[in-house]
């Protein structure tokens, strides 16, 4: 499938009701996402494509040869509101947290390290201790000119955070991958990026791992990373406001100059 995917260029889409709706974030391949509600999802599941009208084509054939219509496996208002008095309970909730800080027996087995602040394990792969305090004093040092930097001035009006701080699945041949294996992490202890969010190693080489972002900041290396997907028909380049070294400058609306930037979005 994945083969079919990348080769034939395919839009594969998915429907879910949660809020996994980022692209790339059901399967790294996958570049839609809709919401719906439960009952759609399962009616577009049990349709099969998402080239369907639900309101007027069937959902699929039933035991006696006929087809079959969302509007004939819907719930009134009635079945719904009788099954949530009978099956839905207060009792259900309170029972449930009653305990909710126990955990099972692999919880509770935990090696706690004592003391009143967190011990860092600087060889964990799950959270590290990130270095952007090292050197910081109590009283902030002056201002001082930005000399030699290089700023994002827009990257395009449909990327959010979400996009280039992934939650999805870590894919092998990515930077964050090899830094795994690199770390004698199997591809099956991966996890996701959100699993290991507190770990700034992986989640600063997962900057470019959404499906929609082209990293165009620096040339390719050999033996470096090349995106297994290649661009759809239909693209858009966001170029960024022209922006380079930034030489005595305080703030980046006061001009830039040199060479810019520009991350090809996949539309």
């Amino acid at each position: 499938m994945s083969t079919a995917v990348t080769d034939n260029d395919l839009t594969v889409c998915s429907v879910l009701s949660g809020n996994r709706n980022f692209e790339g974030r059901i399967h790294p391949e996958c570049k839609m996402n809709f919401l719906a509600s439960p009952p759609l999802v399962v009616a577009y599941a049990l349709a099969g494509s998402l080239h369907v009208n639900l309101l007027e084509d069937p959902l699929g054939t039933g035991a006696d040869g006929q087809p079959v219509y969302l509007r004939d496996i819907w719930p009134t208002e009635a079945e719904i509101t009788d099954v949530v008095g009978a099956h839905l309970k207060a009792e259900m909730f309170t029972k449930s947290y009653s305990d909710v800080f126990t955990g099972d027996e692999h919880w509770r087995n935990l090696d706690v390290p004592s003391g009143d602040t967190f011990e860092w394990a600087p060889d964990s792969t799950y959270v590290r201790q990130p270095p952007y305090f090292d050197g910081m004093t109590v009283e902030p040092p002056p201002v001082a000119d930005i000399t030699d930097a290089r700023v994002l001035a827009k990257l395009g009006d449909s990327v959010t955070t979400d996009h280039i701080s992934p939650a999805g699945a870590i894919i092998p041949d990515t930077p964050a991958g090899k830094y795994l294996l690199e770390h004698g992490i199997e591809r099956k202890d991966f996890n996701s990026y959100g699993s290991r969010r507190g770990n700034h190693e992986v989640m600063i080489r997962g900057t470019f791992a959404n499906i929609r972002l082209r990293n165009q900041l620096a040339p390719d290396t050999e033996g470096g990373w090349t995106p297994r997907l290649q661009p759809t028909r239909r693209v858009r380049h966001h170029h960024l406001r022209r922006v380079g070294q930034l030489r005595g400058r305080r703030h980046p609306a006061g001009g830039a100059r040199g060479q810019g930037v520009r991350v090809r979005l996949v539309a």
